[in-house]
């Protein structure tokens, strides 16, 4: 009989504490964090509930989730309740799914500064996109999209990249009509692609100048100004990859299609084949050979743990961002007024009243269309809690070691 595939938990839990050992005061505060987390979730160091069928007497335990954003475990949910809340925001136009990434000498530099950096491209991505949309020799609108960063690659390697989405067309300067964009056409890649470099490059340069950035490593010397100016020299002269895709096949595909970006984490369970003698097996896509055909790379658990944790974000940084007609502040005028000038009718109630402040057995299944009160033997019984589950204390504060 075939193992079952291990979780990426399974592989903290096994080989986490030896893996803290070998690296010590390099591994960070939140890296840390994500760790223990991760290995907490769903066991009964986060304590839980005992249920009993009121029928057959089956019982069952659930231990709690972690609920951190890095956890492969906690997402579906999360995804659910996002998708729900932007299906009053869909609009009937063409939708465009535009990816945004950054040499890989600017990676090197985004991973060692990545408030600073990870910031700067979503506000040079935003400002990019708003630019060449406003000028009317493209489309001369005010575009509303959601951009969401990405820091991997399918081996896990460290690769920053926003992707956003974008109706096709927004709202004219006077705010009185819609403008379309061409059928199946958003905005020039290139033009794109060169306003977003100068933009960033440009950007950048004042975070070193303001003394926002630091170096480590390999790239100790670039606390030089002279030598931070040669390193990003070659970057002027490159193309910057933008990737415009082509348009979704209606808006009631979108949310769907985008919600397995929004709450993607590094890498999922399911990509997962095995662990065994210290090493972890899992699946990814050669994109550099057209990325059809999934394969799989053998990585010792240190090396797996390391690339997981790249990821890590810094405490409270949002990784889903709005802009334009979307941006939260005036979301709700905007979009209704967009409803009205594209003649739709008035959305459904918000789920904030609705999906969102449910019992979270009911949210489950409203949103997944699976019950976890029937009673999964018998079929006729509900499942009650008859017993609570208190959390373990936890350890002492872990030191900011970062």
């Amino acid at each position: 009989m075939d193992r079952a595939a291990p979780t990426v938990a399974e592989v903290f839990r096994r080989y986490g504490e030896a893996y803290r050992n070998e690296v010590g005061p390099s591994l960070s505060t939140a890296q840390r964090r994500v760790m223990s987390a991760i290995e907490r979730c769903r066991t009964a160091a986060l304590g839980g509930h005992v249920e009993q069928c009121d029928h057959c007497g089956h019982t069952r335990v659930w231990y709690n989730s972690c609920r951190d954003r890095h956890c492969p475990t906690c997402q579906s949910l999360a995804r659910s309740i996002w998708i729900e809340r932007r299906e009053a925001e869909l609009l009937p136009v063409e939708y465009f799914h535009v990816v945004f990434t950054v040499p890989e000498a600017i990676a090197a530099i985004a991973y060692q500064n990545k408030r600073v950096v990870y910031g700067l491209l979503f506000q040079t991505v935003a400002d990019t996109l708003r630019t060449i949309a406003a000028d009317p020799k493209h489309l001369g609108a005010e575009l509303g999209f959601f951009a969401v960063l990405h820091s991997w690659g399918s081996t896990l390697m460290h690769h920053p990249h926003l992707h956003c989405v974008v109706p096709g067309g927004g709202l004219s300067p006077d705010g009185t009509q819609w403008v379309s964009c061409p059928r199946g056409f958003f905005l020039p890649v290139r033009v794109l692609s060169r306003l977003f470099r100068r933009l960033f490059l440009t950007a950048l340069e004042a975070a070193f100048d303001e003394g926002a950035l630091q170096f480590f490593t390999s790239l100790e010397p670039l606390h030089d100004r002279s030598a931070f100016v040669r390193y990003l020299a070659p970057a002027r002269h490159t193309e910057w990859v933008v990737y415009a895709k082509p348009p979704f096949a209606g808006p009631e595909r979108v949310l769907d299609y985008v919600g397995r970006y929004t709450h993607r984490v590094a890498i999922s369970n399911a990509r997962l084949v095995d662990m065994d003698d210290g090493h972890v097996r899992f699946r990814y896509k050669d994109y550099r050979q057209g990325g059809h055909q999934q394969q799989t790379m053998r990585l010792a658990a240190p090396e797996f743990i390391r690339r997981v944790l790249l990821h890590v974000l810094p405490s409270g940084f949002q990784r889903i961002r709005y802009y334009g007609f979307l941006a939260n502040r005036a979301r709700h005028q905007k979009v209704a007024h967009c409803r009205h000038l594209l003649a739709m009718p008035s959305p459904p109630e918000p789920v904030d009243k609705t999906v969102a402040s449910m019992d979270y057995r009911d949210r489950y299944e409203a949103l997944t269309g699976c019950s976890l009160r029937v009673c999964p033997r018998c079929y006729e019984g509900q499942m009650l809690v008859i017993e609570h589950l208190v959390a373990a204390r936890r350890g002492p504060t872990i030191p900011d070691t970062s």
